[in-house]
């Protein structure tokens, strides 16, 4: 029985949360992502909360579907699990960078109630989008989650660099804001250098996986490419994990409802589905409603004063330049309806105004902008987008 284990919590620290504590506050924009009231239990293998488990056998000759209403009768040898029902469509919806395999693998094997190791999510999480998140969701109903994603890739590739869209410091605090969706648990995120398997083909890589890392099994989009030029495929996943002793858990795409609103997209693997190129294009055209929509919560600037680069304080505005952007910025222009988040519970209605050069934060605040922004210990200017419209 596999059902919904007991909580955890992250133990990674990071600079923004020795210096400055930012709301754990699960803020959502959208109207129509209000989390809905119900039980995560799942007294069946990955139980979906409203339908049957699909399974698809490792020959792929064919593919059953059976309930999970009642108890999960032994699994025949060679089948694996394959969810295509979406929790976020239903509900109409710490960084740690390894210096090797051998800290993921005795991480994994530590903190998993299995003395083979834990269940982990594969994918680049960029974004940290609702489509991230059913993958942890997931993850979670078969153990403790984890999220493994490769590092490094702009580098190998020769790719522009780009400035994230969740601030690395921030990480932490949107995965604990998962906790309720994820069984009570938060999820942990690792990181491998690309470098490191940039050549593997996708036999090699589940090699990988199962005798480096020492992982249990594997969740996966349905359009999740993994190897040497992204040779494999989900049924691939599924084959080789099943080659290996892994379980594979393959879910389908969380659909983004309102493509329409955006008018091209520069990756030719977009079929519709939520993704990180899409939240992309939804800031690039200042759309904060999209963005809201698209991530299950408010956007979050954070901006970090340096020695070099520091705010300027008035009365009730706090400018700084671009130069201290820690993640992407929406497109310049005037936005309402944003909040200046000044300490854990103190949260200021506020506008913002992007420039060529700068942000700058409007507000009405009497409380003294310069005694929290203008002090030489102020590090960090964070700011939650509304869902105005540029």
């Amino acid at each position: 029985m596999l059902g919904c284990r007991g909580s955890r919590i992250s133990h990674h620290f990071r600079e923004c949360d020795l210096h400055f504590h930012l709301p754990t506050t699960f803020r959502f924009g959208y109207s129509g992502l209000q989390p809905q009231s119900f039980q995560l239990s799942f007294p069946c293998l990955l139980k979906p909360c409203w339908g049957g488990l699909t399974t698809i056998v490792a020959n792929h000759n064919r593919v059953q579907s059976r309930s999970c209403c009642s108890a999960t009768p032994p699994k025949p040898r060679g089948e694996i699990p394959l969810l295509f029902n979406s929790l976020s469509q239903q509900e109409d919806e710490r960084e740690m960078i390894s210096d090797g395999v051998s800290s993921v693998a005795g991480y994994l094997h530590l903190n998993s109630d299995d003395e083979h190791g834990g269940i982990v999510a594969l994918g680049k999480f960029d974004a940290l989008h609702i489509g991230h998140r059913e993958l942890a969701i997931q993850a979670s109903r078969a153990g403790p989650p984890f999220l493994l994603s490769f590092v490094g890739m702009a580098k190998v590739l020769g790719w522009e660099p780009r400035p994230p869209i969740v601030a690395t410091c921030d990480r932490k605090r949107v995965l604990s804001s998962w906790v309720s969706y994820c069984c009570n648990m938060v999820p942990e995120e690792f990181h491998v250098e690309f470098s490191s398997v940039r050549h593997l083909s996708p036999q090699q890589f589940v090699e990988k996986l199962s005798k480096e890392l020492r992982v249990r099994g594997v969740v996966a989009g349905e359009n999740y490419r993994f190897g040497y030029k992204a040779a494999g495929d989900a049924l691939e996943l599924i084959k080789l994990c099943e080659e290996y002793g892994m379980e594979a858990y393959i879910i389908k795409s969380v659909m983004d409802k309102n493509s329409a609103n955006v008018t091209s997209s520069s990756n030719p693997k977009e079929r519709g589905q939520v993704s990180s190129t899409r939240v992309r294009e939804a800031l690039a055209v200042g759309d904060m409603a999209y963005v809201s929509e698209l991530l299950g919560r408010q956007h979050r600037l954070i901006l970090k004063a340096t020695n070099q680069e520091r705010f300027a304080v008035e009365q009730h505005k706090v400018s700084a330049p671009k130069s201290c952007l820690l993640n992407l910025a929406p497109k310049e222009g005037l936005y309402e309806k944003c909040s200046l988040l000044l300490g854990q519970e103190n949260v200021v209605q506020c506008r913002v105004v992007i420039d060529k050069k700068f942000v700058h934060v409007e507000t009405d605040y009497d409380g003294g902008l310069s005694d929290i922004f203008g002090a030489p210990n102020s590090q960090f200017l964070p700011i939650e987008f509304g869902d105005s419209r540029t």
